[in-house]
């Protein structure tokens, strides 16, 4: 991790009404500037999987990456294939950006439990990797997702995958916020997907890395660990004003994301030093004034965790992120950010 090589990816997002205006000219202007990576998001509208394949076959060195797979809209195995599926087709370019996502869209949308989330990853990422393995057919004793299923019809039989995978070791990079899930990526997985992360004060975040590069039997070590974190870049003379323009945004993930005293993201903010701030922007929020609630975000903190300002500013902003842990910028834009992006941190 860091070394000032800092990497590009562009980051989809999540569909408002349908595809992205104009994503498939972005993605081409990403790869011919030299971005890294593309990724693609689901929560309860459009899926991560099948735009990253219509929009991938069009790519030739772009690495093709989800953020985040919901782990609670597929069993282990059915992730196991399509990450398989697609690496194959990408000719190994795939990453499977995994996450556990939130109790509402867990039990709202799927209908599934959302409780002890880090034994599930565990397990869920055992599952995964013993399928790419192919050392003979899968089995797992976990309570969480037993196979073969234990009270059934008795006729389930473990299985081996039908193909080889492209790769045994596909990458997977787990989608954390809070210290023992961040730690978590660092002990099993080959990168984090970071969000709402201030270069300039790592804190915790990088004592949780620690403490997982650091357990017995760790995949990685911090020198050959990702970190990719989704950074919002807006490029204007006025400062201000662009930190409007985020104010919702922020005031979503700080104040609607979840019930009130349990929303991870908010608890990001709380352990950054924000947690009056964050109590009233709660407050506004769930009282649906939703302005009122981005107006009491601090500019102070939305400039942490953005690049925002002329292009001078976000050059000097750049230096704290090229010395920070983070390898991979993830913005989101059309084709003009994606060439604003490539000029400044690509050179």
């Amino acid at each position: 991790m860091a070394g000032g090589e800092l990497k590009l990816g562009l980051n989809t997002g999540y569909w408002a009404g349908g595809p992205p205006q104009g994503v498939t000219e972005t993605i081409a202007e990403a790869e011919k500037l030299g971005f890294d990576s593309i990724w693609t998001a689901e929560a309860y509208g459009s899926d991560g999987l099948t735009p990253l394949a219509w929009w991938g076959s069009e790519t030739q060195k772009l690495k093709l990456g989800t953020a985040i797979t919901q782990m609670s809209a597929r069993q282990p195995a059915a992730t196991a294939m399509a990450a398989m599926t697609m690496d194959h087709l990408s000719g190994g370019r795939f990453i499977l950006g995994l996450g556990v996502s939130g109790p509402q869209v867990v039990e709202g949308w799927y209908g599934m439990p959302f409780a002890k989330p880090l034994a599930r990853t565990r397990e869920y990422i055992k599952i995964l990797r013993d399928i790419w393995a192919r050392k003979g057919p899968v089995t797992n004793d976990g309570p969480h997702y037993p196979l073969p299923l234990p009270d059934g019809t008795g006729l389930g039989k473990p299985l081996k995958a039908s193909i080889h995978p492209l790769r045994e070791d596909i990458p997977i990079y787990l989608g954390a916020e809070g210290p023992k899930n961040i730690a978590l990526a660092a002990e099993l997985c080959d990168g984090w997907l970071a969000m709402l992360f201030d270069p300039r004060n790592p804190g915790y975040f990088e004592e949780a890395l620690n403490d997982g590069f650091a357990r017995e039997g760790a995949r990685r070590s911090k020198d050959d660990f990702e970190v990719a974190a989704t950074v919002p870049l807006i490029i204007t003379d006025d400062v201000d004003a662009a930190a409007d323009m985020l104010r919702p945004f922020y005031a979503l993930y700080f104040g609607g994301m979840g019930a009130k005293g349990k929303n991870f993201h908010a608890n990001v903010a709380i352990r950054m030093g924000y947690e009056e701030m964050i109590d009233r922007v709660a407050d506004l929020y769930l009282e649906g004034k939703r302005d009122e609630a981005g107006a009491a975000i601090p500019t102070e903190l939305i400039e942490k965790l953005s690049l925002i300002g002329p292009k001078e500013k976000v050059r000097d902003d750049l230096e704290a992120w090229r010395d920070s842990l983070v390898t991979t910028l993830l913005i989101q834009g059309d084709v003009n950010i994606v060439r604003a992006a490539a000029e400044l941190v690509l050179g």
